[in-house]
């Protein structure tokens, strides 16, 4: 039988959240690196929106958000418990961190991405909307190394790539913040071997015609 095609893009933050979570659920696909500049023709088939990540399951489902990527691959193997089935009330809050972090903070993060790449006046006061939501993070990880104990789930993965492009905005107003918990927390994820694994390179599919094996 063949693999899941997983079309993807090394630095969008939505597509290494799908990246890990297929990693973590240990589900072989085969992937076609894309670029924005030059979208396949069969990704925009698969899915009209242009966007990564998508997923082609075998039997011609189209997955196409990263959170449901997440969801589909760890739901057929959690060997890690990351969404917590056996213990409902933390799944569900789980599960509403992550939609809150969607809903709510990603679209403030692009507002303060956008402020200072065109140099505007309300820099900071974009960041400070930005850290309503980045305090609270911070301390749950004054308790605990991540976001729900000391192990890690969903929340840490589903997360990260978000949290790591707030830091980069102002990265020397961060390392001066009060955000320590927050920086030992992404110091874990930059350094684990799953990282390295899901920012590995490869070549353009539009260019090669060639899938790469990503297990």
């Amino acid at each position: 039988m063949s693999l899941p095609i997983l079309y993807s893009l090394r630095r969008c933050p939505y597509a290494m959240r799908a990246r890990m979570g297929l990693l973590l659920a240990k589900q072989p696909v085969m992937l076609r690196d894309i670029v924005t500049r030059n979208k396949p023709h069969e990704l925009l088939a698969a899915s009209p929106k242009g966007t990564v990540p998508v997923i082609v399951l075998n039997n011609s489902q189209v997955i196409d958000q990263s959170l449901d990527i997440m969801l589909w691959a760890l739901n057929l193997n959690d060997p890690q418990n990351l969404l917590r089935n056996n213990q409902p009330n933390i799944a569900d809050e789980i599960l509403t961190l992550v939609r809150k972090n969607d809903s709510q903070f990603i679209p403030l993060l692009e507002q303060y991405r956008a402020s200072a790449r065109y140099h505007n006046d309300d820099l900071e006061q974009r960041r400070q909307a930005c850290e309503a939501l980045i305090a609270p993070l911070e301390a749950r990880l004054s308790n605990h190394s991540y976001l729900f104990g000391d192990s890690q789930c969903l929340a840490d993965y589903a997360l990260m790539p978000f949290i790591s492009q707030f830091v980069r905005v102002e990265k020397k107003w961060f390392v001066q913040s009060k955000y320590i918990n927050i920086a030992k927390w992404l110091k874990s994820h930059y350094e684990s071997a799953l990282y390295t694994k899901v920012m590995k390179q490869y070549p353009q599919w539009i260019e090669s015609q060639e899938e790469f094996l990503f297990e």
